[in-house]
């Protein structure tokens, strides 16, 4: 089945284009959704002609997910979840769990914008992308521990190993001969 798309999709394509997709994903996800509509010779003319229209809302879209993103720089989300002594929960961290953080810390997101390969079953810190816009996505830490003092000695002991890998880095490019 042939769709245009009204967004970037990823892995699918730009907004505008013309693509062929299977028939169940066009009917259940990306028309409903509105990243696509048929594409009828009627549909084609009346998005050609909607086209700049699509494009300023894409591009006021994009501002405001800029905006969010710079506000969601640097949002270390605390879950603190009994574990056994080699460090794995007793369950896991979904999806869900970081969605519902993220809004209490004041931003609305819904769990699809959360992008895990797979929950979370260990304690340490994890760095999660969160979906703000097909273009654009921000990370967020997500720090896990069994009480809230190891969750700060935890996050203590990132921060510093992160600014002795960035002062390493930094020497390395200074001593390379490039």
């Amino acid at each position: 089945m042939e769709v245009i798309l009204l967004q970037r999709v990823e892995k699918l394509g730009h907004m505008g284009e013309i693509v062929t997709v299977k028939p169940g994903y066009a009917r259940n996800h990306l028309i409903p959704k509105g990243f696509a509509d048929r594409a009828t010779k009627d549909r084609i003319a009346h998005f050609e002609a909607m086209k700049k229209q699509f494009e300023a809302d894409n591009i006021k879209k994009l501002d405001e997910a800029q905006s969010i993103a710079k506000k969601m720089e640097g949002l270390v989300v605390e879950f603190i979840r009994p574990a056994g002594d080699t460090g794995n929960l007793y369950g896991s961290i979904r999806r869900k769990d970081i969605a519902q953080a993220v809004s209490e810390a004041g931003f609305s997101i819904s769990k699809s914008q959360v992008q895990i390969a797979e929950p979370v079953k260990h304690i340490g810190i994890h760095t999660v992308s969160i979906q703000l816009h097909p273009e654009l996505s921000a990370s967020v830490v997500v720090n896990v521990a069994m009480t809230s003092e190891e969750a700060k000695l935890q996050l203590k002991a990132d921060k510093k190993e992160s600014n002795s890998a960035q002062k390493e880095g930094d020497v390395a490019e200074e001593v390379s001969p490039e």
